[in-house]
């Protein structure tokens, strides 16, 4: 009898723990979503457009001094840069964590021209603000576009720059054909937890799936069963555009400051690449060939390649990732 009690109560508690797992419906602003830190925003006046822009604002107990700024990828937000923040600001650094407008907890405008200038200069605007004037930028992901070209930009501010698994290496529009903001709306209106796990698992965790992992999909899964679900696919379609068509490829020989590329070897993202041609779809998202040809290009470069590790490095293999990262910034 007490064998049977404890088989209930363990079968209870396993229902329990994937109940927890299942997505439910996430805010449009996230407002059901608890980030790790005190979240603040700034106003923006976008287009003819009041929005409010997202972040956290690390402060360490013993500064030393040095600022960290940390970029989001397209498909997360500014919360899983939580270890690492935690980590760095035990190191004394004080670390800011935007969310870009249309991501997170930010405002999703749904007639806006995205320009990774614009969300270059809305990081400027927090910067500003807050009175910083000298950063270490590092951008994941997408965040990696916006990286450069806030580099690129503002020099004079990014005193470090470091890019883990970014995307943007190559210029896909040279070899995929093209969809337009209506194509990518209606592809991401298809969304849903089955399909963005199975995207994840594939393309991020080689099939190798955690329960860490289900943090992160689940707030994007419970977008899509939000009744104003679409005005989400919109931006995603939006900001897909702008990925698609503003490469920054052809100038990353024209970064000054020191540059630390982190590099997943396992990784093989590339927009669009389903809808490449046969021929060329195994050669797009080698990112250990994106990676050396890359450091190739950056003037003052340092390459750190993670074997057995996919697009995202912070959250599959964080010890392999913070590593070389206080040693860049500590030089």
């Amino acid at each position: 009898m007490k064998k049977l009690s404890l088989l209930i109560a363990l079968f209870t508690c396993l229902l329990t723990l994937a109940q927890d797992k299942k997505p439910v419906v996430s805010g449009l602003m996230l407002e059901n979503v608890t980030y790790p830190f005190p979240v603040k925003e700034i106003n923006l006046k976008i287009q003819g457009q009041d929005l409010k822009m997202a972040y956290m604002d690390v402060q360490p107990a013993k500064p030393n001094g040095k600022t960290v700024v940390l970029l989001h990828g397209k498909n997360f937000n500014a919360a899983y840069w939580e270890q690492t923040a935690k980590d760095l600001s035990k190191e004394g650094y004080r670390v800011i964590m935007p969310d870009q407008i249309g991501f997170g907890k930010s405002s999703k405008p749904t007639n806006i021209q995205y320009t990774f200038q614009l969300l270059a200069q809305n990081t400027k605007a927090i910067l500003d603000e807050l009175k910083v004037t000298k950063i270490s930028l590092l951008g994941h992901s997408m965040g990696g576009m916006v990286a450069t070209r806030f580099a690129l930009m503002y020099p004079d501010v990014v005193e470090k720059l470091i890019l883990s698994n970014p995307i943007g290496l190559e210029d896909w529009k040279t070899v995929v054909p093209y969809q337009s903001v209506d194509d990518w709306y209606q592809s991401e209106l298809k969304q849903d937890y089955a399909k963005m796990k199975d995207y994840q698992l594939k393309f991020y965790y080689d099939n190798k799936w955690k329960p860490e992992y289900d943090r992160w999909l689940n707030i994007n899964a419970g977008w899509t069963l939000n009744k104003d679900y679409p005005v989400i696919a919109k931006n995603a379609a939006l900001t897909y555009d702008m990925i698609f068509t503003q490469p920054v490829v052809y100038e990353f020989q024209n970064l000054q400051m020191p540059t630390l590329l982190i590099i997943g070897q396992r990784d093989r993202t590339a927009l669009g690449k389903g809808k490449a041609p046969r021929e060329v779809q195994d050669k797009l998202g080698n990112y250990p060939a994106l990676g050396k040809e890359t450091a190739k290009k950056i003037k003052n470069a340092t390459l750190v390649e993670i074997d057995n590790v996919g697009h995202l490095p912070h959250i599959e293999a964080y010890d392999k990732f913070i590593a070389p990262l206080k040693e860049f910034l500590k030089k």
